[in-house]
């Protein structure tokens, strides 16, 4: 049995991963089976139906035989060190899960040994939850850069969701910072996982392989990268690994004997803006380029949608009553579900302000982009709607939130929503 020392090192070192959200996976309970994946996610997330669901997120060792500068469980750190046994993480989860406390299994480890080695016991374990103890809930397991892709492919018909995390956004900085692991160990997986064939198990039916898709993660403030260069590589990867999502975690100094790293935090700040040019790149139809400024950074004064109507002023102001749909998903404060709503309530009559409000459409934003029946309301001129959508951004206290501070919930993610 897994003893509460290892357990409390094992969670720990399992914080700094956070590839989390609903799952989107169609897992359904077997016969005699334990568990339902089809309506349920990951730790701390929301389902679109506003349900909060549970996830035990844990690692299988954090004894690492590698390296990486910017990593707490780095060989060179002294720190303590727990490994589990497949077993060990099978009852456990089957013991919270029988308790209620969760309702599916976020699992990782460092490099333990070797990458084949790791993987394998990464592989014994989710096939033991599946094929011996009946499992049939959701599970994202980190795969293993290097791994051999016979036991990759194996385990992705047995997991929900896997990732690769990209770690860093450039091979140079991946070099410097994290010297043993390389840029095509990490990309090779994930074609492979994207791929509709399989050379090891051709038998087996596409459906049964991830199907809640793969995710990756990226590393925001250990090195010099921007965020222009961030957004292109994520915008390469939705297109060219059908990535789920990609996800951003500002860096956390924990290693301050190199000057390699930076000895403070990147603002938070910094992740949500980024997290909100991720949604504008898979809703709304924005490429990378337009989304970043001149100088490659996102603005920290308002969010990225506001940020590109302001640098084209000769698309504004919209009237609301005869936009094209493609147009109105670019004015600010209007999201898609609002953008649908005008779309069928202006097939009957001409929408004014108030019509909007009842709407849900955010108008402290959108008020400066549009007219209604040709009225305009907004800002007299490019300086007061600047001021204006900065105070309305201060008005929603419109920051990231630390997954590390002391509040209630264990974890916080990225909170996103209708730009």
């Amino acid at each position: 049995m897994l003893d509460e020392r290892r357990l409390n090192i094992l969670v720990d070192a399992a914080k700094y991963d956070v590839s989390c959200s609903s799952s989107g996976s169609k897992r359904q309970n077997t016969k005699n089976g334990i568990g339902n994946a089809c309506f349920g996610g990951l730790c701390h997330s929301f389902t679109p139906d506003g349900r909060c669901i549970s996830l035990l997120k844990i690692l299988m060792s954090n004894d690492c035989c590698y390296d990486c500068a910017y990593c707490t469980s780095r060989r060179s750190n002294d720190v303590p060190r727990a490994t589990a046994t497949p077993e060990e993480i099978c009852e456990l989860t089957m013991g919270f899960y029988k308790r209620n406390y969760i309702e599916g299994l976020f699992l990782s480890s460092s490099i333990f040994k070797s990458p084949n080695h790791t993987m394998e016991l990464l592989y014994e374990t989710v096939r033991k939850l599946r094929k011996e103890y009946n499992f049939n809930g959701y599970i994202h397991l980190k795969g293993i850069p290097n791994a051999d892709k016979l036991l990759i492919e194996r385990t992705g018909f047995l997991v929900d969701r896997m990732s690769f995390n990209i770690e860093l956004p450039s091979e140079k900085s991946l070099k410097l910072l994290a010297p043993q692991k390389d840029k095509n160990a990490i990309i090779t997986p994930m074609k492979m996982l994207a791929q509709d064939k399989y050379f090891y198990a051709p038998t087996l039916r596409r459906k049964d392989f991830l199907p809640a898709g793969q995710t990756t993660q990226m590393i925001v403030g250990a090195s010099p990268e921007s965020d222009a260069h961030i957004l292109k590589l994520t915008e390469f990867m939705y297109r060219t690994y059908k990535l789920k999502r990609v996800y951003y975690s500002t860096y956390t100094p924990t290693n301050f004997d190199t000057s390699l790293l930076p000895y403070e935090q990147a603002p938070l700040i910094r992740e949500h803006r980024l997290y909100q040019a991720d949604w504008l790149l898979r809703f709304y139809g924005f490429t990378a380029d337009e989304i970043t400024g001149t100088d490659g950074f996102l603005s920290t004064d308002y969010d990225p949608k506001c940020a590109w109507a302001l640098k084209n002023p000769q698309l504004f102001p919209v009237e609301i009553n005869t936009a094209s749909p493609e147009m109105l998903l670019r004015i600010p404060g209007v999201g898609v579900k609002s953008a649908y709503r005008i779309m069928q309530a202006r097939k009957h009559a001409k929408l004014d302000f108030s019509d909007l409000k009842r709407l849900r459409v955010v108008l402290k934003r959108a008020v400066h982009f549009i007219t209604c029946k040709g009225k305009f309301l907004g800002g007299a001129n490019e300086r007061v709607v600047k001021n204006l959508l900065i105070g309305a951004e201060l008005n929603q206290n419109a920051k990231q939130l630390s997954i590390f501070n002391n509040y209630d919930s264990a974890v916080f993610s990225a909170i996103t929503g209708e730009l």
